[in-house]
């Protein structure tokens, strides 16, 4: 029951500890074994404990009542009897230390003194509350054994022979009983603040997962938005740098891109940590773009200089399911981010095709460019993230070179058939 998953041992009842038992303490306690200390008594312990040695004391003056009907016994003997009578109530403080060591002990110590009954009996419970059964039933079942020849060494003044070992025998057997209970009653309440501990950790665990699979998310959405607007701030603003003799017209043209590319980052920037401070999706920002959005997508793709052809071929475009739309979109826009970088001057082609029923196609496709390309850092990241947006949604993505040098981009998403 112990383990560094643990949490305080007394967590749940801040304030309560002296109402539990030390062994129990101590169990909750996760820190007790590393500094190697004995747990202390609490409040409750010492009412026990008290208790016990008042119910051994008790037990053993009323059997000393019935020592001065034995007159066969020498004085002597009867002395030494209440002698370790005292002695052995003296030794119920070290119960809790020692439960083996005394409830073995008590065994030879009932045939001498009778005055010990009551430390025996407490003795017994204490080895049944503290210890596992295996001590219990062999230490438990020499007393059994023993009864008989206890009983018949020292008989009981007022009860016959056969009556005062069935006596003493439910009383051993009731003892051990008890003792039972309460352990059974201890462990299970350990069990069970074990098993809240674990379900509060595992809960803990699942909103970390879940809060790390939504920032995965956003890191992917910033990936996807960012991505296209800066590659179109790269193309024109290298546009400018190349031929800064450009008719005013276009450079005028080529100055808004920027600036509204720009400003359009900025504000998805904005929002993307605005997301993350508040450490869940914001449902309230901007709309997330559709599958109706290619259109929009394509004309800014060809504003800033891309020769894009779309051709969409969808039964119910406005049935799409809108995650199924939003990964398409994403997927068309970080195709054609890569073809801006990969193959510049080339024409990319975007083909969407389905229905309800037979899923999503989205194609897009570029020949091969145009003289040496420079490599682009972080080649192949983006399309690693597409496979894995395309698989989460329940589809496939796949990509590869083209056997006339182009570059191909397939992917297809489920689109469930209406009820």
């Amino acid at each position: 029951m112990r383990g560094d998953d643990q949490a305080a041992p007394t967590a749940a009842f801040p304030g309560r500890r002296w109402l539990l038992p030390s062994a129990v303490a101590a169990e909750l306690d996760p820190d007790a074994d590393r500094r190697g200390r004995r747990p202390r008594r609490t409040v409750r312990d010492w009412v026990v404990d008290f208790t016990c040695f008042l119910l051994a004391v008790a037990v053993g003056l009323m059997v000393a009542d019935t020592l001065p009907e034995f007159d066969d016994l020498p004085h002597a003997l009867l002395v030494a009897d209440q002698l370790l009578g005292a002695l052995s109530c003296a030794a119920v403080w070290l119960r809790r230390r020692w439960p083996v060591a005394l409830a073995v002990a008590t065994i030879p110590l009932g045939f001498i003194a009778t005055t010990s009954a009551g430390t025996c009996t407490v003795a017994l419970f204490t080895l049944t509350v503290h210890r596992p059964f295996r001590y219990v039933a062999w230490i438990g079942g020499v007393q059994l054994a023993v009864i008989p020849v206890l009983i018949w060494a020292r008989p009981d003044p007022e009860l016959e022979y056969g009556p005062a070992v069935v006596w003493t025998v439910l009383l051993t057997v009731a003892v051990i009983g008890w003792g039972m209970f309460v352990r059974s009653k201890r462990q299970l309440m350990l069990s069970l603040r074990d098993r809240a501990r674990r379900a509060e950790t595992e809960a803990r665990l699942r909103a970390e997962q879940a809060q790390r699979l939504a920032r995965e998310a956003i890191a992917r959405e910033m990936h996807d938005v960012l991505a296209h607007r800066l590659t179109l701030l790269s193309v024109h603003a290298g546009a400018l740098e190349f031929r800064p003799d450009a008719p005013r017209e276009e450079v005028a043209r080529a100055a808004g891109v920027i600036r509204e590319s720009a400003h359009e980052a900025l504000q998805d920037l904005r929002e993307i940590i605005g997301v993350l401070r508040a450490g869940e999706p914001d449902d309230n920002g901007r709309p997330q773009p559709t599958l109706a959005a290619l259109d929009t997508l394509v004309a800014e793709s060809r504003q800033a200089g891309l020769k894009v052809t779309l051709d969409q071929h969808v039964t119910d475009p406005a049935a799409v399911p809108v995650s199924v739309g939003r990964t398409a979109y994403r997927i068309a826009q970080e195709c054609l981010t890569n073809a801006r970088k990969h193959a510049p001057g080339a024409e990319a082609a975007v083909t969407v095709t389905g229905g309800p029923g037979e899923g999503l196609t989205v194609t897009v496709r570029n020949p091969a460019p145009e003289g040496d390309v420079p490599p682009v850092p972080g080649s192949g990241q983006g399309l690693i993230g597409l496979t894995e947006r395309a698989t989460l949604t329940g589809g496939r993505l796949e990509h590869g070179p083209r056997d006339d040098g182009g570059f191909e981009v397939r992917a297809w998403l489920p689109w469930p058939a209406a009820p």
